[in-house]
């Protein structure tokens, strides 16, 4: 299914929509593809904010974390 839309682009937003076109692409999938590209960008970011959090509360994987980085230290040359 698919439905027509309209929309006001400032001077940025077309700009960068010329430059779309200008690559091959259509107006209508330039526009198709920037939606869809940036929602996955959205759901990217809300995964990795998730598994950053979920990092952060492993008290165990925290502690490994400073055990690595004490040894680390001990490898480092001398200043």
């Amino acid at each position: 299914m698919t439905i027509a839309i309209s929309l006001r682009l400032d001077d940025e937003a077309l700009r960068a929509l010329n430059q779309l076109e200008a690559s091959g692409l259509s107006r209508s999938e330039a526009i198709r593809r920037a939606i869809i590209d940036s929602a996955a960008q959205l759901t990217r970011r809300k995964a990795i904010a998730q598994e950053v959090a979920a990092l952060e509360a492993d008290e165990a994987d925290r502690q490994e974390m400073l055990e690595v980085a004490a040894i680390m230290e001990t490898l480092r040359a001398p200043r």
